[in-house]
C-alpha cells in the first residue's frame, strides 16, 4: 500500500470514503443515488418549525457544554419511555455532533494505546477510523449473511469469545445494524452481555436506528440487561429518526463517571454544535409514539417497493429488519462476484448509484464481502420509481 503523505501512521489506510467517490459518480452520469443513506424528504413540521424559530435568538449561541437542558432532560424522559432505562440529565447525558462524535470521544476517553475492541463486521466505516485515531486495536468478529438470503444475519458465538484477549477494553455493538439491517435478537444480546460481565468489558452500542425498525423485530437496548448498565454507553441520535441528517444532533447516556470521561474528550472537539437545533430535537423526543411508529411503517413500505424492484432485476436480496438498508448478492449479474466494479458500473449500466459492502471490512476479511453491495431505500416514492425501473435494465 503507498503510504499517504504527512498522514499519521494511524490514520494510513483511511482515505477519502467511497461514499464521496460514489455521490461523485451520481451527479457526474444523472443517476439515481441509493448510495449515501440519508432521506431526501422532510422531517416532521413539529421539529422543523421549533428549530426555524431558535435562529435568530440566543439559541444561536454556545449552548452550555453538555447540551442544553431541556434536550439533556428530553432524552432522558424518552429514553425511560422506549427503553425502561433511567438516567440523570445532569450528569448522564452528553449531548454530542451526532452519533459520530459520541462514538469518537468514547473511544478516545476509554482506549489506552493497544488497547483492543471487539465489534461485529461489516461495521459502519467511522467504528475503525475512531479505534485507529485512539490508538486501540479493532477485532472484528463477521456477521455471515442468511443461506440462500433468507433469515437474519447471525456470528459464530466462538468466534466472539475467541476475540477476546487480555487486552480487550471495549465491546462496540451498533444494533440494528448498518450495513446489514440487522436487529440482535435477546439470545445474541444476553450471549454478550454475559461475556462482557465475565471478562469486564466495558459496552459502547450504537443504537440510532432504535426507531426504524420492521415488523416482525423488537430493538432492546442490551443496557437494559441485568448488569449491564453500570458498564454501558448508550449512542443514539436525531437525524435517522427525524429525517434532519445534516443537523448533527446526537447524544450519549450512561453511568455518570463514563459520561464524564466521555465529555472531557468531546470537549475538545467541537466542544458545543446546533444550538438552535437542541430546542428543535427535544421537542421531536416528546412527538407521541403514533409518531415514532408511523415512521417505521413508512420506511418499512420504502423497503418494501426497493426489494421488490431489486428482486425483479434478478439480484438476491437480503431483507433488512431495520435501517435504511437492504444488501444484495451480485453474482448473478457480475460473473466475477466483485462487488466494487459493479457499483462503479451500476450508473452506466441502469443509471443507479449504489455502495460496495466490502468496504465496511477489516481489508484481512474483505473477502467475505466482495460479492455484497448496499442500497438505502431511504427516498421519495417518485426517486424509487425510477430507480426500479432503471434496475430493470439489468434483466
Amino acid at each position: 500500500m503507498t503510504r499517504a503523505p504527512y498522514l499519521t501512521s494511524r490514520l494510513q489506510g483511511f482515505g477519502t470514503t467511497v461514499f464521496a467517490e460514489m455521490s461523485a459518480l451520481a451527479v457526474a452520469t444523472g443517476s439515481v443515488n441509493l448510495g449515501q443513506g440519508f432521506p431526501d424528504y422532510p422531517g416532521p413540521p413539529e421539529v422543523l418549525d421549533v428549530a426555524r424559530a431558535a435562529i435568530g435568538t440566543a439559541a444561536d449561541q454556545y449552548p452550555p457544554g453538555p447540551g442544553r437542558p431541556e434536550l439533556r432532560e428530553a432524552i432522558a424522559t424518552h429514553v425511560q419511555r422506549f427503553r425502561g432505562l433511567g438516567y440523570d440529565p445532569g450528569d448522564e447525558v452528553l449531548v454530542t455532533a451526532g452519533a459520530t462524535e459520541a462514538l469518537s470521544g468514547a473511544l478516545l476517553a476509554l482506549l489506552d494505546t493497544g488497547d483492543e475492541v471487539v465489534l461485529f463486521e461489516p461495521m459502519y466505516d467511522c467504528y475503525a477510523a475512531g479505534i485507529a485515531m485512539a490508538g486501540g486495536v479493532a477485532r472484528p468478529v463477521p456477521l455471515r449473511p442468511p443461506p440462500d438470503d433468507a433469515g437474519p444475519w447471525s456470528f459464530d458465538p466462538a468466534a466472539v469469545r475467541a476475540a477476546i484477549t487480555g487486552r480487550t477494553t471495549v465491546l462496540l455493538l451498533n444494533t440494528p445494524h448498518n450495513p446489514t439491517g440487522k436487529v440482535f435478537t435477546d439470545e445474541e444480546l444476553r450471549f454478550l452481555a454475559d461475556l462482557a460481565i465475565a471478562h469486564d468489558l466495558l459496552v459502547l452500542t450504537d443504537e440510532v436506528y432504535e426507531h426504524l425498525v420492521f415488523s416482525g423485530s423488537v430493538h432492546r437496548s442490551i443496557a437494559a440487561l441485568p448488569g449491564m448498565r453500570e458498564r454501558t454507553l448508550v449512542v443514539s441520535s436525531a437525524g435517522k429518526t427525524f429525517n434532519v441528517t445534516g443537523w448533527k444532533i446526537g447524544w450519549i447516556c450512561g453511568p455518570a463517571p463514563l459520561v464524564s470521561a466521555v465529555r472531557t474528550a468531546k470537549q475538545f472537539l467541537t466542544y458545543v454544535n446546533g444550538g438552535p437545533f437542541q430546542p428543535a430535537i427535544a421537542a421531536g423526543l416528546a412527538l407521541p409514539d403514533d409518531y415514532f411508529a408511523h415512521a417505521a411503517r413508512d420506511l418499512e413500505y420504502r423497503r418494501d417497493v426497493l426489494v421488490q424492484g431489486l428482486t425483479e432485476a434478478g439480484l438476491p436480496v437480503i431483507s433488512p429488519e431495520a435501517t435504511y438498508f437492504a444488501t444484495v448478492d451480485v453474482r448473478s449479474v457480475q460473473p466475477d462476484g466483485d462487488g466494487l466494479a459493479f457499483c462503479r458500473s451500476l450508473p452506466e449500466r441502469a443509471g443507479v448509484v449504489a455502495v460496495p459492502t466490502v468496504v465496511f471490512y477489516d481489508p484481512a476479511h474483505a473477502h467475505l464481502g466482495r460479492h455484497l453491495v448496499r442500497f438505502a431505500f431511504c427516498k421519495r416514492d417518485e426517486v424509487l420509481a425510477e430507480a426500479v425501473e432503471r434496475l430493470r435494465r439489468l434483466t
